[in-house]
């Protein structure tokens, strides 16, 4: 585990699904901590397969950027792209067959770093494929081939040659379409985007941040305080969202309305809250068999893939209803059908034996909250009408999956 057990305090806080300084602490600390973790071993591994000092140099420079601008240093270090590299080079490194690691990109966060905190310094760095990437800063396209020789003064976003990574407006939280790292290849991100792609976003983004913030302002600053990049999908994507737990800190979206993007960004900032409690406590002790019926997918999912769901669904219910009583358009009726939802697996979840100490402390947090949600109920029949629908799903995915009935009800 990479950070102390939470107390029932916390657990429950995080369990409501609401922020809390307490939970927003714990999920900042646990990514930290991990990614340290795995940077020093990265190091570590990376000294005993290169021969030569190459690497205890830019770690030196990474250090040296640290203490001179602890804050810049660790975005770049903490920048979700870092990770994904991190875990593709410790698989690379440890795997005996393979494509070699990119052990030349600790260079770049050297670098990165570096530049950030505005030191002197003197690094040659191995472009591949005519760029280097410099997290957090953006991409290098040197006017010729070989080795590049990188100081203090290397970047300059208006140079011909630098293209510097998009900052969407209203925060911290970047558009990335440059880092090779940003998210695996086995994930559909999308190319560099056009000027009019970025102004898309930029437009889109804008609309879903004043949306949390008129609705739900909580969420709003707990969505900046845990986001650092958006990595957009590509048009082939059948996904609206998603997230990597090493790429923390990040979110996967489809550039869509600003309703749907502000319900993206509430349903994938759950999920990586979780991934980070996971790392701190077992909320369960269940194997990965897929049998549980969960009313937002039509195949059988596994206890974590129930809970997880449950979770980021818990949340969205809560946004709705907020945004429905300031009056947005088809809120209601959002709100009452995955409330409905959450409300039809909360009791499968409750009576788990799989289900740790701390896991019942949290799902049973999940439990009030969604019963809490009975103050403001949506007018006329509403949920009524929603439960009747979620229940005819369970009969009929029950009618497809016989031998699995006993995991649609609790």
């Amino acid at each position: 585990m990479d950070h102390p057990e939470p107390g029932d305090g916390v657990l429950r806080a995080l369990g409501s699904t609401e922020p809390s300084a307490e939970g927003t602490a714990l999920v900042r600390g646990v990514r930290r901590a991990r990614r340290l973790r795995l940077l020093r071993e990265v190091l570590r591994e990376v000294a005993d397969a290169v021969p030569g000092a190459q690497a205890a140099e830019h770690w030196a420079l990474l250090e040296e950027a640290e203490r001179r601008d602890p804050g810049a240093a660790g975005d770049v270090v903490h920048y979700p792209a870092t990770g994904v590299w991190a875990e593709e080079t410790l698989r690379r490194l440890r795997a005996p067959y393979g494509p070699p690691p990119d052990t030349g990109h600790l260079g770049a966060l050297a670098a990165a770093a570096a530049l950030r905190a505005g030191i002197g310094f003197k690094a040659t760095l191995r472009p591949a494929n005519g760029r280097l990437a410099l997290p957090t800063l953006g991409l290098l396209r040197p006017p010729r081939p070989g080795p590049l020789v990188l100081t203090e003064g290397s970047w300059d976003p208006g140079d011909p040659a630098a293209l510097a990574l998009h900052a969407l407006p209203g925060g911290r939280t970047a558009l990335d379409d440059l880092d090779p790292y940003r998210a695996p290849g086995s994930v559909p991100a999308a190319r560099r985007l056009t000027p009019k792609g970025h102004k898309r976003w930029d437009i889109q983004w804008s609309g879903a941040l004043t949306l949390l913030r008129r609705y739900d302002t909580a969420r709003a600053e707990e969505a900046g305080l845990l986001l650092r990049s958006v990595v957009p999908l590509s048009g082939s994507s059948r996904s609206t969202g998603g997230n990597l737990p090493e790429a923390a800190g990040c979110v996967l979206a489809r550039a869509q309305a600003p309703p749907a993007l502000a319900a993206t960004l509430v349903h994938e900032v759950q999920h990586g809250k979780l991934a980070a409690l996971a790392q701190t406590v077992a909320l369960h002790t269940a194997d990965r068999s897929a049998r549980y019926w969960a009313p937002w997918r039509s195949d059988p999912r596994t206890l974590e893939g129930l809970l997880r769901g449950a979770y980021a669904h818990l949340a969205l219910a809560g946004y709705w209803q907020r945004a429905a009583l300031y009056g947005a358009r088809g809120a209601w009726a959002q709100h009452a059908r995955i409330r409905a939802q959450v409300a039809a697996v909360l009791p499968v979840l409750l009576v788990r034996s799989e289900l740790t100490a701390a896991g019942r402390v949290f799902v049973g947090a999940m439990d009030a909250a969604e019963r809490a949600m009975d103050c403001l109920p949506p007018p006329g029949g509403q949920q009524a009408a929603a439960r009747v629908a979620v229940e005819r799903d369970r009969v009929a995915w029950c009618a497809a999956h016989p031998n699995l009935t006993a995991y649609a009800a609790g």
